[in-house]
C-alpha cells in the first residue's frame, strides 16, 4: 500500500514528491475513537482545557471580559500551585478517557468486552464520589470562616484523634485509594469498543478531579507549610499517593514503560535508602505520609517540570496545533525538498532540513520521526540507502529537533526555569552547537552518499522552488516569535504573538482558519499536550526523591572526586549518567532528571552553569539515538522496516561527531556565545572544521576521495585536537589534517575496500 504522505514517483515518474498530511496527527494504538455526543464531549473537553491555559496565562478575566459577575468563574491570574494542581488534573481527566489502557487491533477481531469486569469498574464509582463529597465538604468548611487563622492562613488542625483525621482516613482517603488503585487494576483488564467509555477510565478521571479539589482547598490553608515534614495532613499524603498512582499509569499510557520503571526504581530507593550501603544510603528511613506529602508539592510533580509544563510546553503546543491547522508542516517539508533535493543523496539532506524545521514546532524526537520520516525514508531507501542507514539518518536529524532555537523542545524551558538563565540567553547560546549538530549529521549523509555514488533527486521530482517562494510568508510566525522575544518581550507573550499570527497568515493560503478551524487548533493542543504533560509530572516524582534524599549531593561529591584525578574523567562520568538517565525517555524528563543529578555537580566543579547544563541537556537529546535503548531510533525503524538495534547502532554512528561537541563548548565557552565576537567567529569555525574531520575519519571519506585506515585514525586525532579550541592545538589539528590529504593524494596510500552501491534492501 502506497504511504500517503508521498507520490507515488514509481508509478509515475513525472510526478513531483510532495509532502501531504505531515502535518496530521498520529492517532496513537490505545487512543479512543469517538463519534457522535461522545465526540462532541471530548473535543469540547480538550478546547476547553488548551483555551484555560491561553486565557490563564495572559491573565484573561473572564467576569471582565463578559461583563458577567459569575462566583464560579475562574479569576486570574490564578495562585501558581492552584494552577499547576489544576494542570496536572485536566491532563489526567482528558488523558484517562482518550487513553485505553490496552491497545486496540484493526487489522485483528475486536477485543471480547468484558462486562464482569467493566460492572466493577463501574462499582468504584461510589467511593470515588464519597471521596469526592468530603473533598468538596472540606473546601467548604475552609472557606466557612469558621476555622481559626494563624498568621493571616486558615489552620487545618488534622492531628490523630480529631475529628476532621478521622474524615481524611475513612471518608476521604480510604475511598479514594480503593477507586484508585481498584480502577487501575480492574483497567488492565477491561475491554470496551474503541468507541465506548471505560469504566475504569471514567473512575480514573473523577479521582484525578478529586485529588485537585482537596489540594487545592488544603494548599490554601496553613498546613502548606507542613510540606515534607512529619506534620503534613494525612489527607495530602491520601491524595499524593492516589495523584502519583495515576501519574505513573497515565504515562505508561501515553510513553510507556521506561519511564514508569525508572521512577518506580527511584520511589523503591526511597524507603530502602536506609538500608544501602556507601553514597545511596540515608541516615533514617522515611515514612510513607512524610513522602508523599513532600513529593506533591513544588520540591516534587508541582515544581520546575510542571511549571515548564503548565505555561511554556503547553503555549508552544498549542503554537504547534495553529501552525498544523493551517499545514505549515508540509510547506516547511516542501520547502526543504524544493531546497536540498537536487544535492547527493538528496532526501536525507531533505531530512535534516525538515526535521530542524519540525522540530521547531513539535519538540519531540520521536514525532519528529513519525512526521517527517513517513515521507522521507522510503526516499532515501529508493536513492540507495540502507533501511537501517535511512531510518538511522532520520533519526539523527529528528532528534537535533530538540536543541534547535527559538524554541529547542521543552527541554530548554526547563533550563530556564532551573537555572533562572533568561529564555532568550539560552536560545542565543544554543545557535553554534545546533548548527555543529546538523553540521556534523551532514557531514556524515554525504559523505555515506560519496561513497556510495548516490544521486540527487530530479528536478520533475520535486516541488517547484519558484511556486514555494511566493509562499514564504508562512514563516512569519516563526519571525514574530523570535523578533518578540528578542524586542524583551516574555516568552507567553511572544508565543501569543506568534500564535495569532499563525492565524492570520493562514488566511492567506487554501487553509484559512475560521473560527470551526481555530477551536479544532485548540482541540488538538489538548490532545497533544498529554504525553508531555504526563512525562513532566512523572518526573517530577523523580525530582522529588532526589530533593529528599539528597542523592544528587552525593553524586556531585563523587564527580568532585573524580575530578581530583582528571576533569575529563569527571566530564566523562557525567555524560554516561545524564545517557543512562534518558534511555527510553522523552527528553523533557530525560534533562529534568538529569539536571537535578549531574548538574550540580558540574557546577561545583567550577564549570559555568549555562555550560554545565548545556552539557547535561545535550546529552539527554542524544539519549534518544544511543543504544541500547534509543526512542527515537526504534521509531524510525518502524517506518523503515530495519532492524531496531541494528537502526539505533547506525544513528549512533551517524550522531558520533555530536557526542564530541558537548566537549567542545566545554573547553572554549565561546561556542556557547561567551566572547567578543573575533573568539565566537572563530570557536564557531574551528569546531566546524573539527566535526568535518571527526565526520571523514568516522565514514573514511576526505575531500573527493576514500581513505586508508590509518588516515581515518588521523583524521579522528586532528579532530580531537580542534575540540580544546587553543591555538596550538587548533594548529596542531590543522596540521594532521594536511598531511593527511598530503599522504591520500601524494603517496595515494591504498583505501579500505570499496563499498559497492546498495539499494534499499
Amino acid at each position: 500500500m502506497t504511504d500517503p504522505k508521498t507520490a507515488p514517483i514509481d508509478d509515475e515518474p513525472d510526478a513531483p514528491v510532495l509532502a501531504e498530511g505531515v502535518d496530521e496527527e498520529p492517532i496513537e494504538s490505545n487512543r479512543r475513537l469517538f463519534s457522535g455526543r461522545a465526540y462532541l464531549l471530548m473535543a469540547g473537553l480538550s478546547t476547553f482545557y488548551a483555551a484555560f491555559h491561553m486565557i490563564a496565562l495572559n491573565g484573561v478575566s473572564i467576569s471582565a471580559w463578559t461583563g458577567l459577575d459569575l462566583p464560579f468563574l475562574p479569576q486570574f491570574p490564578l495562585e501558581t500551585w492552584n494552577f499547576r494542581i489544576a494542570h496536572i488534573a485536566g491532563a489526567l481527566a482528558l488523558g484517562f478517557l482518550l487513553f485505553s489502557a490496552h491497545t486496540f487491533s484493526d487489522d485483528g477481531p475486536p477485543h471480547k468486552e468484558t462486562r464482569a469486569i467493566s460492572i466493577l469498574a463501574a462499582i468504584l464509582v461510589l467511593p470515588a464520589l464519597v471521596s469526592g463529597v468530603t473533598a468538596i465538604g472540606f473546601l467548604n468548611l475552609i472557606n466557612s470562616g469558621t476555622l481559626p487563622e494563624m498568621g493571616g492562613l486558615t489552620t487545618w488542625a488534622a492531628f490523630p484523634g480529631t475529628e476532621i483525621y478521622s474524615s481524611e482516613v475513612w471518608w476521604f482517603g480510604t475511598p479514594l485509594l480503593i477507586a484508585t488503585f481498584g480502577a487501575i487494576l480492574t483497567g488492565w483488564f477491561e475491554r470496551r469498543g474503541r468507541e465506548l467509555f471505560a469504566a475504569s477510565d471514567v473512575v480514573l478521571a473523577l479521582c484525578g478531579l478529586v485529588v485537585a479539589i482537596y489540594l487545592i482547598g488544603i494548599y490554601g490553608t496553613a498546613a502548606r507549610n507542613s510540606v515534607g515534614t512529619p506534620f503534613v495532613p494525612i489527607g495530602v499524603a491520601f491524595a499524593a499517593t492516589a495523584g502519583s498512582a495515576m501519574i505513573l499509569e497515565l504515562t505508561r499510557r501515553v510513553a510507556g514503560l521506561a519511564l514508569v520503571i525508572i521512577t518506580a526504581v527511584f520511589l523503591v530507593y526511597t524507603f530502602t535508602a536506609h538500608l544501602l550501603p556507601g553514597i545511596l544510603a540515608v541516615q533514617s528511613a522515611y515514612s510513607w505520609q512524610r513522602f508523599f506529602g513532600h513529593v506533591y508539592s513544588d520540591a516534587g510533580i508541582l515544581g520546575p517540570t510542571t511549571a515548564v509544563s503548565s505555561t511554556y510546553i503547553i503555549l508552544f503546543i498549542i503554537f504547534a496545533a495553529f501552525l498544523q491547522a493551517s499545514k505549515v508542516g508540509d510547506y516547511f517539508v516542501n520547502f526543504a525538498f524544493a531546497t536540498a533535493g537536487r544535492a547527493r543523496g538528496g532526501p536525507a539532506k531533505v531530512a535534516i532540513f525538515a526535521s530542524g524545521l519540525m522540530g521547531m514546532i513539535n519538540g519531540t524526537s520521536a514525532g519528529n520521526v513519525v512526521a517527517t520520516g513517513s515521507l522521507t525514508i522510503p526516499l532515501m531507501k529508493k536513492v540507495g540507502y540502507q533501511k537501517k542507514i535511512a531510518g538511522a539518518v532520520e533519526a539523527g536529524a529528528s532528534t537535533g529537533g530538540q536543541i534547535m532555537p527559538p524554541i529547542m523542545g521543552a527541554g530548554a524551558f526547563i533550563m530556564a526555569e532551573i537555572t533562572g538563565i533568561p529564555y532568550t540567553d539560552i536560545a542565543i547560546a544554543a545557535i553554534i552547537p545546533a548548527v555543529l549538530y546538523f553540521v556534523s549529521i551532514y557531514f556524515m549523509v554525504d559523505f555515506e552518499a560519496a561513497k556510495l555514488g548516490m544521486r540527487g533527486m530530479r528536478e520533475d521530482e520535486l516541488p517547484k522552488f519558484n511556486k514555494l517562494v511566493r509562499q514564504v510568508y508562512l514563516f512569519i510566525p516563526i519571525l514574530i516569535l523570535i523578533a518578540a522575544l528578542f524586542m524583551g518581550y516574555s516568552v507567553i507573550r511572544a508565543g501569543t504573538l506568534a500564535t495569532v499570527a499563525a492565524a492570520v497568515v493562514s488566511w492567506f493560503t487554501p487553509n484559512r482558519m475560521g473560527l470551526r478551524s481555530i477551536l479544532k487548533a485548540f482541540e488538538l493542543a489538548g490532545i497533544m499536550s498529554i504525553q508531555i504533560i504526563a512525562v513532566c509530572a512523572c518526573a517530577g516524582i523523580i525530582v522529588g526523591v532526589i530533593s529528599l534524599t539528597g542523592v544528587g549531593a552525593r553524586f556531585s561529591s563523587v564527580l568532585l572526586d573524580l575530578a581530583g584525578v582528571s576533569q575529563l574523567l569527571a566530564l566523562f562520568f557525567a555524560m554516561c549518567i545524564a545517557i543512562l538517565l534518558g534511555m527510553g525517555m522523552p527528553t523533557t524528563a530525560a534533562y529534568a532528571v538529569a539536571a537535578s543529578v549531574v548538574a550540580p555537580g558540574l557546577v561545583q566543579l567550577g564549570i559555568p552553569q549555562l555550560t554545565a547544563h548545556f552539557f547535561v541537556f545535550y546529552f539527554a537529546v542524544l539519549s534518544a539515538i544511543t543504544p541500547p535503548v534509543a526512542l527515537a531510533s526504534y521509531a524510525a525503524a518502524g517506518i523503515s522496516g530495519a532492524n531496531p538495534m541494528e537502526t539505533s547502532v547506525a544513528s549512533f554512528k551517524i550522531g558520533i561527531a555530536a557526542f564530541i561537541v558537548p566537549y567542545m563548548f566545554f573547553y572554549n565557552s565561546a561556542l556557547l556565545m561567551d566572547g567578543t565576537w573575533f573568539e565566537v567567529l572563530r570557536a564557531g569555525v574551528t569546531a566546524t572544521i573539527g566535526v568535518f574531520l571527526l565526520s571523514s575519519g568516522v565514514q573514511g571519506w576526505f575531500l573527493g576521495g576514500r581513505s586508508a585506515w590509518f588516515l581515518r585514525v588521523a583524521l579522528i586525532f586532528a579532530a580531537l585536537f580542534m575540540i580544546e579550541g587553543g591555538l596550538i592545538t587548533d594548529l596542531i589539528g590543522v596540521g594532521i589534517a594536511a598531511a593527511t590529504f598530503f599522504v591520500q593524494k601524494v603517496v595515494h596510500a591504498r583505501p579500505d575496500a570499496t563499498i559497492p552501491v546498495r539499494g534499499a534492501d
